[in-house]
């Protein structure tokens, strides 16, 4: 059976599949299991993207002890990949990781430091957990400038395909720096075994979760043929929805504004934020600042299951004050959201401990 829907409820899924309706989840592993991944960043004009995330979930209550807790000391997350991840996609992920093709320089770089790679995972199992910092370089062979912004040390690169291929993983973190240990250690011992085509088919199950609803054939939310078919009202492109979130469509759940940062999952589909949200997002981070519309980091302003603006903010630590420098309206408030914006925005300087200026 094909499901067709209107954009107004293709909306409401996707925003109730990402915990942005007015039922808030309770704490950070409900966020986790619910989003699949909370996107790590550290670009901190308000707050760093993994606590804005869960801020923007949870609200008030969220402090970011809860997600050290629930990383370091329950281990009912991990990191992989610059994301915090619920352990129980480990073993969905684990098959792709261990077989997943290598491109081939990162094939050719590795063969030739076999012994590099031995003697890491040597240094890890006899000592860690480690630094990258600990470990020392004993590479054959660089990496040539392809590799990006790693520098001469081979080190941080071997831990990355290491870790990409299900070998070691991340246990904690020292300020921003990551601290690896062997996969023994850094992972539960009881995790369940899939083979890798019904592992596959659970994954894309999670990431429709995740969306509510995903154009079919999207390379930005892949999903294969999780869920049921839909079409969606003046679209043609097929779609696939989760039947869960089809069940509580038409329950009752007000709306309410939320602040998402640039790295949200809610934001990743660009694709479908035009589709269904008639909203084409660009993050200006990277603009030259003549070429900036609404700030360097702004966040995006949903009210209810509309981007109806742009809030531009910076968290002055020093003066201990949230600097609102626009409030950017896509489409003119009405008198109740512009009040409601506010409220959030007092909210959000009360989260962080500090006053808001006048704007």
């Amino acid at each position: 059976m094909t499901h067709h829907l209107t954009r107004d409820e293709a909306r409401r899924i996707a925003v109730r599949a990402q915990l942005l309706d007015a039922q808030r989840p309770g704490d950070v592993v409900e966020v986790a299991e619910q989003l699949g991944a909370i996107k790590i960043d550290p670009t901190a004009t308000i707050a760093p993207a993994q606590h804005t995330i869960l801020w923007s979930r949870i609200g008030w209550s969220y402090e970011s002890a809860q997600l050290t807790k629930a990383v370091e000391m329950d281990r009912v997350l991990f990191e992989f990949d610059g994301s915090f991840r619920p352990v129980s996609l480990l073993p969905l992920m684990l098959p792709w990781m261990r077989t997943r093709p290598l491109r081939d320089s990162t094939k050719q770089w590795v063969e030739a430091n076999a012994k590099f790679r031995d003697d890491v995972l040597a240094r890890l199992r006899a000592e860690g957990p480690l630094l990258a910092s600990d470990i020392p370089d004993t590479a054959a062979v660089a990496r040539d400038s392809e590799a990006g912004w790693y520098g001469p040390n081979q080190v941080p690169q071997m831990l990355e395909f290491l870790s990409r291929t299900g070998r070691i993983g991340v246990v904690r973190r020292v300020g921003r720096h990551r601290v690896w240990d062997i996969a023994e250690r850094a992972f539960p011992a009881d995790l369940p075994e899939y083979d890798p085509d019904e592992a596959a088919r659970m994954l894309d199950q999670r990431r429709l979760q995740a969306a509510g609803i995903a154009k079919q054939k999207s390379p930005w939310t892949r999903v294969g043929e999780a869920g049921e078919p839909a079409t969606i009202e003046g679209l043609r492109s097929k779609w696939r929805v989760d039947p869960e979130a089809l069940a509580t469509l038409n329950d009752d759940s007000d709306g309410r504004v939320a602040f998402l940062s640039p790295y949200d999952g809610m934001l990743f589909d660009r694709p479908r934020l035009r589709d269904i949200f008639d909203f084409d997002y660009v993050l200006e981070q990277f603009k030259p600042k003549s070429q900036r519309k609404y700030g360097f980091f702004a966040h995006p302003i949903l009210i209810g299951d509309v981007f109806m603006g742009m809030l531009d903010a910076v968290l002055d630590r020093e003066h201990e004050v949230l600097r609102v420098n626009a409030v950017h309206e896509l489409i003119p408030f009405e008198p109740e959201e512009d009040e409601m914006v506010r409220a959030e925005i007092a909210d959000l300087g009360a989260w962080l401990g500090v006053r808001v200026a006048e704007f």
